[in-house]
């Protein structure tokens, strides 16, 4: 049992994981074969199939429609017949029968039946049978809705178990007794057929559709509007069966060139590619046991091989150029990150006036104007009661101070995206200013640096924040603009991971602590936090917490910012859920830093 075990386990191995490359060319060429065959069997499917269903469609719709067309003949026949007779020397009900008719009936001016003729039958009970349903029928006739506003117009109607089609005429003016004429006409199913040129079956007895899908019914409408027979036509299906056979065909041939075309492959791309590789391979074995960078022998290829094997070549040849240029880029990527870093902090700066602006284009007034206008020109008039005037004057002050209070906050938030646009554009000049040079060290306060990205922070989008933060004076040493970029964008950071676990709402929270020349700010929140196995990566270039989020490049410049100003930077968390701190040091102003500022 073991041994078998271990086996499947090689076999298993190698099957799923084969180490040499042809085992890998040969299980993806079978791959795609079989993809290939069942992606041409879909296509061909997808592609053919409807084709075929749509021209089986269109051929029995053909067949409804001559259906169609065939009962309007049978109609349009027996109204010539009722014109013949409405026209002719002798009305019908005179005792003869035109031989396209099988009877006729002569009506007066309200509907009532005059005469009836019927054709003999094989029995006088069968005709006598046939002429008083024929008499019943145009009694419950509605002429009017028969004649339609015309002279003529005919209906399909059952007699006697048979279906008929009825013609009613005006007769000509001028003649005397009937008003109209009308004649009938039996509709069979080989007479259908005949014009069809195909079976056709007539079902009178229900009168519904069929539900059978190889057949298609055409119903055939009485003067109630009820189906009086159904047509029912049998679907021809030479069309889907010969397409079906052309189908399979089709896709039989593609699997078989597919499988003809993969194998060449298979053999074109050992010959040239598998055999040119393992020498390759033996000599980069060479190279790593003798240590000896000894040229590989350049067959004179113009594929990809021979330029592979010249760039190996060259490569052993140029390294000390590589390096070099590696140092050229490193020295590019420094600057494209720096311009990065500074995007990404005029970005943090700017994002409150775009919610301010917002913010003041859909607040409403704060007064009622036209209700404030009722009231003073009522407080104008002088006739009021003295408890209905202070009422007045009590709502014009309350709106009176409304104004205030909305310019108050209008001034404020102004003053803030003022505030913002400063920033940003101090960042800009500091970045053109001294691109180049140590930022230079003065003495800052943090608690002023703190609640004016508190302020700015406010306005944030993506989460309703609170802020806790002292208002003791902390000053520290350290360039201001970009202390307060850091703050600002540990803000950011913190608003988004508040944002993150769903809630819409969270606390920033905010201490500074000083210790001998050392000043400690703490900046906590209530976000998704962080896994501290990661918090060593935290700070590298491009690396984020969130799977949404992208660039990370924002605590990369931080720390190199704070480590720039003689100050440190790290982030600690106790877990997923549980909120995150960031921790940055500086250190503390002087007693001459703190005169030379005054």
């Amino acid at each position: 049992m073991p041994g078998r075990a271990a086996f499947v386990r090689r076999l298993r191995r190698r099957l799923f994981r084969p180490a040499s490359l042809g085992v890998k060319l040969a299980m993806i060429l079978a791959a795609a074969g079989a993809v290939g065959a069942i992606g041409v069997t879909l296509i061909l499917a997808a592609v053919v199939t409807p084709s075929l269903h749509a021209l089986q469609r269109a051929e029995t719709q053909a067949d409804l429609d001559r259906a169609r067309g065939a009962i309007v003949d049978q109609g349009l026949a027996v109204e010539r017949i009722t014109h013949n007779l409405a026209d002719g020397p002798a009305i019908a009900g005179s005792g003869t029968v035109p031989d396209d008719a099988a009877g006729t009936a002569r009506l007066a001016a309200d509907g009532g039946v005059l005469g009836v003729t019927w054709r003999e039958e094989a029995t006088s009970i069968t005709r006598s049978a046939r002429r008083a349903a024929f008499r019943s029928a145009l009694a419950g006739l509605d002429l009017p809705r028969v004649l339609h506003g015309h002279r003529s117009g005919h209906v399909f109607m059952r007699l006697d178990g048979a279906l008929v089609a009825i013609g009613v005429a005006t007769v000509r003016d001028g003649e005397p007794g009937a008003a109209f004429v009308a004649a009938a006409r039996p509709v069979a199913a080989s007479d259908l057929s005949r014009i069809l040129r195909r079976p056709v079956m007539l079902d009178l007895p229900g009168g519904t559709a069929s539900a059978d899908p190889r057949r298609a019914t055409v119903p055939i409408i009485g003067p109630d509007r009820h189906v009086v027979a159904v047509i029912g036509i049998d679907v021809r299906s030479d069309v889907t069966v010969l397409g079906r056979r052309m189908l399979l065909l089709a896709i039989g041939g593609s699997i078989l060139l597919i499988l003809v075309l993969l194998a060449v492959l298979r053999r074109a791309i050992a010959h040239m590619v598998l055999r040119p590789l393992a020498r390759m391979d033996r000599h980069m074995r060479l190279v790593r046991d003798h240590g000896t960078l000894m040229m590989l022998e350049d067959d004179r290829r113009r594929d990809e091989i021979g330029a592979l094997v010249r760039s190996h070549n060259a490569m052993l040849a140029q390294l000390g150029a590589l390096r070099e240029q590696v140092a050229v880029q490193g020295f590019a990527l420094g600057r494209s990150e720096n311009a990065v870093a500074v995007i990404h902090n005029v970005r943090n700066a700017l994002s409150p006036i775009s919610t301010i602006l917002s913010q003041g284009v859909a607040r409403a007034a704060p007064v009622d104007r036209p209700a404030l206008d009722r009231a003073l020109a009522e407080l104008a008039s002088g006739d009021i009661p003295v408890a209905r005037r202070h009422k007045l004057v009590a709502f014009v002050a309350a709106a009176i101070e409304a104004e205030e209070r909305a310019r108050h906050a209008n001034r404020t938030e102004l003053q803030t995206g003022r505030e913002a646009m400063a920033q940003a554009l101090a960042i800009i000049g500091l970045q053109q200013q001294h691109a180049l040079e140590r930022p230079a060290l003065q003495s800052c306060d943090v608690a002023e640096v703190i609640a004016r990205n508190a302020t700015i922070a406010r306005y944030s989008q993506i989460a309703s924040i609170g802020f806790a933060f002292p208002a003791a004076p902390s000053p520290v040493f350290a360039n201001c603009l970009i202390l307060s970029q850091v703050v600002g964008n540990l803000f950011v950071n913190a608003a988004e991971a508040i944002a993150a676990t769903g809630r819409g709402s969270g606390t920033i929270a905010v201490t500074v602590t000083r210790s001998g020349d050392t000043v400690t700010i703490r900046i906590r929140d209530d976000g998704e936090g962080f896994d501290p196995a990661v918090a060593g990566r935290l700070f590298g270039r491009g690396y984020s917490t969130r799977d949404h989020k992208s660039g990370g490049l924002g605590l990369h410049w931080c720390a190199n910012a704070m480590m720039s100003m003689n100050g440190a930077l790290r982030l600690e968390s106790e877990g997923r859920g549980r909120g995150a701190c960031a921790v940055l040091t500086l250190p503390a102003a002087g007693a001459l830093a703190l005169s030379d500022a005054a």
